[in-house]
Formats: structure tokens, C-alpha cells, sequence
């Protein structure tokens, strides 16, 4: 035996018993005040019709249930299907231009059906007096068979019998443009409307009217005004108490433009304004307007000549045959056309003229400044779809702030015209984020409530075709047109090379670096490639913050002397480019700050760093044994310096100094954190130039004595210059500064014990502050005293000395 009906008696006594137990025990407590009475939907007004018509015409409605759980289903469409209430709009408009392309297309195989003048139209009208919100279409409109059928019925659309109708008759998809195929479009009229009442006239039925207040229950009746609509249907919300905006004519033309602007047929938004007029005089104003002038001219002498006179009798009597008029203010109301922009990607390219591509992008994105570039294409295939796509003058000033979290909203979705959403990221990839334009698909799969897309496939397949139609559009850009747009978004392109794998090789050949071939102008890596010399098979790169630290890098420096281009990698972004982009035209990329950079490839070149390494040994042992034992990770001779004479570089896959100064400078923290600090904290390799004066003379040095103290304090100061040139950070900025004063002292013939000048305070001085601390006082008194200095009263002997005991002095 099935027990399923009892389920909701047994879930409604669980609601409604605390409730009769707490009314009892309440018995006693004040009550509460009486809530204001709902709004008597049987009184709101009927156009045409007073209060009371209206009201014997709902009493005189007939009454029909809507179905089994319908009404439930209702309100779950009304509450749960729609996210964004506003979208009311849009499926009434939507529903109205499927009424008219019904007539439409219709009439194509009976002429009958509509005059050939006739205009097809969608009316918008808010009446802010009675709170009522009218959509008018001129549609096809319904019988009282069709009310029933279509709006007593959840998801029983009439689109989709139209469908199947037309399909048999003509064998053809004829009407694929009618997005009505779910036939819950209508319901969301309920998310801001308390009642609706529909009015409709169809060619084969008298005018009906049907009213709903999503309950389980609708009315019909035979309109009592007669065919006041000819043919069509009008939509009637009474606005919710919440929904009053919808009143105002703003709101609804910003509603329109947003989502429906693109819509076939005209909209018309019904607009009140005013205008200044010039009306007759009143008898009453002309009488006081000549005794005025009567006053003005009387006791005024006038000399004047016959001919004068004549002039003036002859300028009375024209002014006399003129009406006087006074300027007035008036109210005036008419329909105004709202969705003025036509989307002109649905016509050939051939068709479309650059003044109305310029026009429609002014229209779609507000920007004054017309685009450098388009493109506009259709795709046939597993999807159909057509697009514009433009190229904006400039970027935006936040454009890479918070990149990454923020989704692309220039680039529209429609489906047949209707606007569907501008925020989601499988359309277009970040690093594209900033084109302008519209993509439309008659294909596209939505979910019911059409604010979804149900297939991310087709969506990639959609992305796709526009990705690479952009990047075609950007690299047909005439060389002048390129330049411009490479400073507002050559960044973006640089980006795209490293996330965009796909579109990797097409994206290499958009973006360029500062080089040392033409300091003033950009290159491309194919200009580069092509400029490389004979045996040359790396290009090579040097970091950077900024163009003159990256041309004064000691790494350029043989490179530079040997003839060799190099690319000066100046912005953050540019190492992350290189990684991402391991080779370009079959040439791999050599960062000249890390292992593996080879010059110097012939037998007589290998002989001889052989040679110069051979002499060196003794230093490079001492450097990595003794003197830098715990700062670098290896000592070597170094091929690559000229004017140099050391210089640390990275491993293969290691940071050089300005990777790791933009890691470091990152703002965000991530889980990469300890893998960041672990690159940071690797010793690096310390190279030095073999023909340098200080390097020979350091290797002389420590063949005699290895335990110089002047030895061991030059190779330090040399790894600090080294580190410093290199472009990483000083850890320890407190002993490089020691040892420069050291040097200082030297140089200037001072004793290195020489103490600083004790600082003497007159004795007013110490009146003033006796007088300022006053009230301090006998907490000064126990206070303990703190030794300055040490007991003889002298300066440390050496600098370390005085920082411990600076550093005792700020732990105190």
C-alpha cells in the first residue's frame, strides 16, 4: 500500500503544532499590532474601466484551476529558476518578438493574415498612478483556447508547437530565430508582480483577457471593451510594493538597452516630458498688456519726421495683424524608440559601411575614441555563430589591477539577439580581457531559465575561432597602428604568451623587447632571429629593472664587445615570458646572468680560458675553500665578463637578481611561498674576470699569504660589489657598510680607533628639558642608569664593536 499522501499532512502538523502550543502559552502577552491589510487585488484598476467595472468584471470572471502541482511548480519557477529578478524584461520582450516574428513569417504564405502596412511593434508603458507595468505587442497574438493552453499550462510552449507546426508544413527551420522553447518565460513576470493580467486578440477569436495571481488559480473572460487591440497582446503587471523602480522610465530603457537592444522590431518606451511652447494671450492678458504699454509710451515728446511716422504706422499695423504669444511649460507624453543601435553583425561584411562599424562600437562600448582595428566573421560547423570584435584606442587605467580574479565584461553573449550574460570566462582568456564586442549564436544551448549555458564544449569551440580571429586582427595591424597599440597592451600580449599554450607561436611573433641593436625602437624576435649571426643558435637576453640598469648589466658586457644582439628584458613580466617560451624559430633562449652561456667555441678560445684558469686556481680554491666558504655555492673563471671583475650567476633553473627581486615584491601570498623562499636562500655561483687589475692582483695576494687579513676583507667586499652589480639584494647591509667605512678611513689617513666627538649640552639646554619632563621626574629618579660606552670612555676599537653595542641598545 502506497503511503505517500500522507507525507504533507505529516509535514504540515509538524509546522502548525509549536505553532497552536506557543498561540496558548501567548494567552497572556500583549498583542501584537495588527499587520496592514493586503492590497485588494479585485479593486486595482482595468484600463477603460473604473474601479467598480473592474471589479464586477473579475467577479463575473470564470475560474479555472491551473493544474496538479502547477502551482507549485509556479513557485518554484517564481523563486528558485531566476537569479536576477530584472530579467522580467527580457522574457516579456522576448516572448513579444516571438509573437511578432510569428505573424511575420506567417503572413510570408497568407497575406491575410496582417496588412502590408501594418507595423509590427513592442510598446513598453508604466502607469506610475496605478502601479501598473503594460508590455503591447502587435504580435500574433492568442485565442481564449490558446490562454488556456499556454499560460494555464506550465512549460507548455507555443513556440515549440510552432516549431513542430511549420516543420511539418514547410519541411525547414524557418523559425529557428524564436527562442520561446521552454515556456516559462512568462512566469517571470511574478517576480515583480503581485497580479497579470494578459489582454489578447487573435485573427480567429474575439479579444479575451486572463488574470493570474500565481496562485492555483486563473480567470478568462471575453473582453467587455471589445477589440480595442485589432491584434495582439498586452501584458498588465501590478508592480509588488518592492518593484516600484520598474515604474520609472530609466530604469526601464536601461533594462532594454542592456538586454534586448538588439531585438528585431522597434521597442517603444511610452515618456513623459516637458517643452516650452508659445501660446495666444487671454483676452484678460491682452488688456493688461496694452494698458502697460498705454503707461509706457504716455508723456514720452517724439520728434520725428512724415517719413518716421509712416514707418511706424506701417510697423503698428504689421504688429497690430501679429497674435501675441507668451512662452509656456508644458507636459507632453509620447512613445520614444528605445533599441536605436541594429546589429549589424547579422548582415555582410560587404554591407556594412566603417561609419556604421565605428558608430556600433561607440553604441556598445561608450567610449568617444573610435577603434584601430576590427574584425567581423561568422562560424559554421559544430556551432554557428557570428561576431565583432573590436580593438579599443587605449586600455583601460586599472586593465592589470587585481589581473586575474577579474572576468571579462566587454564581450557580450547573445542567443538570436538576446542578451544573455557578459561574465563568465570561457568565452574569452584573461590576457584578452579588454577587446570590445558581441558574439551571437542561434546554436546555443541555454538552461530553462536562460541565464546559463548548459555545454562548456560548444563554448570552447566558440572561444577558440575568437581567439584566434583577434590575434589574426592584432597582426594584420599596419607597423605605426601596431606601435600605438603595443604600448596601452603589448603587457596583455606578454601575458598571453604565458598562459596561452595553444596560441603560444602565434602570440611569440606579436610581442618585442628593447634591444641593443636600436635602443629607441622595439624588435620582434623575427627581426631578431633574422639579424643573428652566422654560427650564432641562442638569443640572447639580460634582465633588468628598467632599460639602463639592464644596459649596464656586467652579463651584456662580452656579448656586447663580441657583437652579439642582446634583449634587454626590462618589465617583471619578461622573465616569466622567457620561461614560458623556451625557444622561437627553432633558437632557444640563453639568460646571460646564468650556466650555460658559450662564446668563445673555437680550439684556440678553449685553449686559452684553459690557460687562465690554470693561473687562477689558486685564487677560485681559496674563494670557495676559505674566504666565501658559506656565501657562494662555487668559484669559477669567468668567460663572460669584460669590465667587470666578478659577478654572481645563476644556475640553469635558478633566479637571477631581478626574478628574485620581483618575487619578492610580489603581494600576494600563495602556496608557492616556500618553494620562492627556497630559490631565494640558494647560494649562487661567483665568477670572476681573469683580466681584471683587482683579480690578479687578490690572486698574488693570497699565494703569499692566504691568511691576509686586507685579503680576506677585499674578496668580501668584492662578493658585496658582486651581488650588488648582479642585481640581488644585500643580505647584510650593516657589514658592507662597515667594511666602506673602513676603506674611507684608509683613504683619508684616519686612525681606525679614532672615536666620535662626544656631543656637549650648555646648561640652558638642560634647564629646558628638566622643565619639559617635570612631571616625569621621580620616575627618572628609579630608573636605573644605562651605560653609554664602555668603562674607559672611549669608542670601540672596531666598527663591529659599535653595532653590537647598538644592537644591545635597541633589544634594551
Amino acid at each position: 500500500m502506497n503511503y505517500k499522501w500522507l507525507l504533507p499532512i505529516f509535514l504540515l502538523a509538524l509546522v502548525t503544532f509549536p505553532l497552536i502550543r506557543a498561540d496558548e502559552e501567548a494567552e497572556d502577552v500583549e498583542a501584537p499590532e495588527e499587520p496592514e491589510k493586503p492590497k485588494d487585488l479585485d479593486a486595482m484598476t482595468i484600463e477603460g474601466l473604473t474601479e467598480e467595472e473592474a471589479k464586477e468584471l473579475r467577479s463575473n470572471m470564470e475560474t479555472k484551476k491551473i493544474g496538479a502541482q502547477t502551482d507549485r511548480m509556479m513557485k518554484l519557477i517564481i523563486h528558485s529558476l531566476y537569479k536576477n529578478k530584472e530579467i522580467f524584461l527580457r522574457e516579456l520582450i522576448s516572448n513579444a518578438s516571438d509573437a511578432l516574428d510569428k505573424i511575420r513569417l506567417l503572413s510570408l504564405t497568407d497575406s491575410s493574415v496582417m496588412d502590408s502596412n501594418e507595423e509590427l511593434v513592442i510598446k513598453v508603458r508604466a502607469d506610475s498612478d496605478n502601479n501598473v507595468l503594460h508590455i503591447t505587442d502587435t504580435g500574433i497574438g492568442m485565442t481564449a483556447k490558446h490562454l488556456e493552453t499556454y499560460l494555464g499550462t506550465i512549460a507548455k510552449s507555443g513556440t515549440a508547437d510552432l516549431f513542430e507546426k511549420i516543420e511539418q508544413d514547410q519541411g525547414s527551420t524557418a523559425v529557428s530565430d524564436l527562442i520561446g522553447q521552454f515556456g516559462v518565460g512568462f512566469y517571470s513576470a511574478f517576480l515583480v508582480a503581485d497580479r497579470v493580467l494578459v489582454t489578447s486578440k487573435n485573427n480567429n477569436d474575439e479579444q479575451y483577457m486572463w488574470e493570474s495571481d500565481a496562485g492555483d488559480t486563473y480567470k478568462i473572460i471575453k473582453d467587455p471593451r471589445g477589440d480595442t487591440l485589432k491584434r495582439g497582446t498586452t501584458i498588465s503587471l501590478y508592480l509588488k510594493e518592492e518593484s516600484q523602480e520598474y515604474l520609472q522610465p530609466g530604469t526601464l530603457k536601461t533594462l532594454i538597452t542592456k538586454y534586448s537592444q538588439f531585438i528585431n522590431f522597434p521597442i517603444m518606451v511610452w515618456e513623459e516630458d516637458t517643452e516650452e511652447v508659445e501660446v495666444p494671450l487671454t483676452d484678460e492678458e491682452l488688456a493688461e498688456e496694452e494698458a502697460k504699454e498705454a503707461e509706457k509710451t504716455e508723456g514720452e515728446e517724439e520728434v520725428k519726421d512724415e517719413d518716421d511716422d509712416a514707418d511706424i504706422e506701417d510697423a503698428e499695423d504689421d504688429d497690430k495683424d501679429k497674435p501675441k504669444t507668451k512662452k509656456v511649460q508644458r507636459k507632453v507624453a509620447d512613445y520614444k524608440l528605445q533599441n536605436t543601435v541594429k546589429p549589424i553583425w547579422t548582415r555582410s561584411k560587404s554591407e556594412v559601411t566603417d561609419e556604421e562599424y565605428n558608430a556600433f562600437y561607440k553604441a556598445i562600448s561608450k567610449d568617444s575614441d573610435p577603434p584601430v582595428a576590427k574584425v567581423h566573421f561568422s562560424a559554421e560547423g559544430e556551432i554557428g555563430f557570428k561576431s565583432i570584435l573590436y580593438v579599443p584606442k587605449s586600455a583601460n587605467s586599472g586593465l592589470y589591477d587585481d589581473y586575474g580574479s577579474k572576468k571579462s565584461k566587454s564581450v557580450k553573449l547573445y542567443v538570436r539577439r538576446v542578451f544573455i550574460t557578459d561574465d563568465f570566462s570561457d568565452m574569452m582568456p584573461k590576457y584578452l580581457s579588454w577587446l570590445v564586442g558581441i558574439v551571437d549564436s542561434d546554436d546555443l544551448p541555454l538552461n530553462v531559465s536562460r541565464e546559463q549555458l548548459q555545454q562548456n564544449k560548444l563554448l570552447k569551440v566558440i572561444k577558440k575561432k575568437m581567439v584566434r580571429k583577434a590575434l589574426d586582427m592584432i597582426k594584420s595591424m599596419k607597423d605605426e597602428e601596431y606601435k600605438a597599440f603595443y604600448e596601452h597592451f603589448g603587457t596583455a600580449m606578454k601575458l598571453g604568451v604565458i598562459e596561452d599554450s595553444t596560441n603560444r607561436n602565434r602570440l611569440a611573433k606579436l610581442i618585442r623587447f628593447a634591444s641593443s641593436n636600436d635602443e629607441k625602437e622595439l624588435t620582434s624576435l623575427e627581426d631578431y632571429v633574422e639579424r643573428m649571426k652566422e654560427k650564432q643558435d641562442k638569443i640572447f637576453v639580460v634582465s633588468g629593472n628598467g632599460l639602463d640598469q639592464t644596459k649596464a648589466s656586467p652579463f651584456a658586457e662580452r656579448l656586447l664587445a663580441k657583437g652579439f644582439e642582446v634583449l634587454y628584458l626590462t618589465e617583471p613580466v619578461d622573465e616569466y615570458v622567457i620561461q614560458s617560451l623556451p625557444e622561437f624559430d627553432g633558437k632557444r633562449f640563453q639568460d646571460a646572468a646564468k650556466e650555460g652561456l658559450e662564446l668563445d667555441t673555437s680550439e684556440k678560445s678553449k685553449e686559452s680560458q684553459k690557460e687562465l684558469e690554470a693561473s687562477f686556481e689558486p685564487l677560485v680554491k681559496w674563494l670557495k675553500e676559505k674566504a666565501l666558504k658559506d656565501k657562494i655555492s662555487d668559484a669559477a673563471v669567468s668567460s663572460r665578463l669584460t669590465n667587470t671583475p666578478a659577478a654572481l650567476v645563476a644556475s640553469a633553473y635558478g633566479w637571477s637578481g631581478n626574478m628574485q627581486r620581483v618575487m619578492q615584491a610580489q603581494a600576494y601570498k600563495s602556496r608557492a611561498d616556500s618553494n620562492n623562499n627556497y630559490y631565494a636562500k640558494q647560494k649562487k655561483k661567483l665568477e670572476v674576470n681573469p683580466r681584471h687589475p683587482l683579480i690578479k692582483s687578490l690572486n698574488d695576494m693570497i699565494q703569499d699569504d692566504e691568511d691576509s687579513e686586507i685579503a680576506l676583507n677585499n674578496a668580501a667586499l668584492m662578493f658585496d660589489t658582486a651581488i650588488l652589480t648582479s642585481n640581488y639584494d644585500l643580505v647584510d647591509k650593516a657589514e658592507f657598510a662597515s667594511r666602506i667605512l673602513k676603506i674611507m678611513y684608509a683613504n683619508l689617513g684616519i686612525d681606525k680607533n679614532a672615536k666620535v666627538e662626544e656631543e656637549i649640552f650648555d646648561e640652558e639646554d638642560d634647564e629646558e628639558v628638566d622643565d619639559t619632563e617635570e612631571v616625569d621626574a621621580e620616575d627618572d629618579e628609579e630608573e636605573p642608569e644605562v651605560e653609554e660606552g664602555p668603562d674607559d670612555g672611549k669608542a670601540p676599537e672596531d666598527h663591529d664593536t659599535y653595532e653590537k653595542v647598538e644592537l644591545d641598545h635597541e633589544e634594551l
